[in-house]
């Protein structure tokens, strides 16, 4: 599916294993973690639940991924990875645009903001990989049956 040197496999589990990481984190030290990215810590009950709830989802995203990984070429798969083309892409310019906008931030804002980026662009090429690879064997099962 992913015409790269890195297989579509190896994006679903480091994707799995970031956004399960990301996902306890805010569970379970949703304050702290927001102060890594941010530069101040969340203050109140409703962003504490706020954060748990963006915690809960990036668990949702890590345990499907984890569970992806060994499916590369079902449109399921392809479409797994175009949701997670939106939500780095997303997290990419929201950060991006707080750090921007916004003082302090905090030591993790910017790794946070190239991560997800780069996230973006390898999501793009497997897909992008899986298109080209998808119309070559529809052009070779055209051929066959000729």
């Amino acid at each position: 599916m992913f015409n790269s040197s890195f297989p579509a496999s190896t994006l679903y589990t480091t994707t799995a294993v970031i956004e399960l990481g990301a996902g306890l984190a805010l569970l379970g030290c949703p304050s702290a973690t927001v102060m890594l990215l941010a530069g101040a810590p969340l203050e109140t009950s409703a962003a504490l639940t706020a954060a748990r709830v963006a915690g809960a989802a990036l668990l949702t995203l890590g345990v499907a991924c984890w569970l992806a990984r060994d499916d590369t070429q079902s449109l399921a798969a392809r479409g797994l990875i175009a949701a997670m083309v939106l939500y780095n892409l997303g997290v990419a310019v929201i950060l991006g645009v707080a750090g921007s906008r916004s003082q302090p931030v905090g030591v993790a804002l910017w790794p946070a903001v190239v991560l997800h980026a780069a996230m973006t662009a390898w999501c793009i090429g497997s897909l992008l990989g899986a298109t080209a690879a998808h119309a070559g064997n529809m052009k070779s099962a055209t051929t066959e049956r000729q």
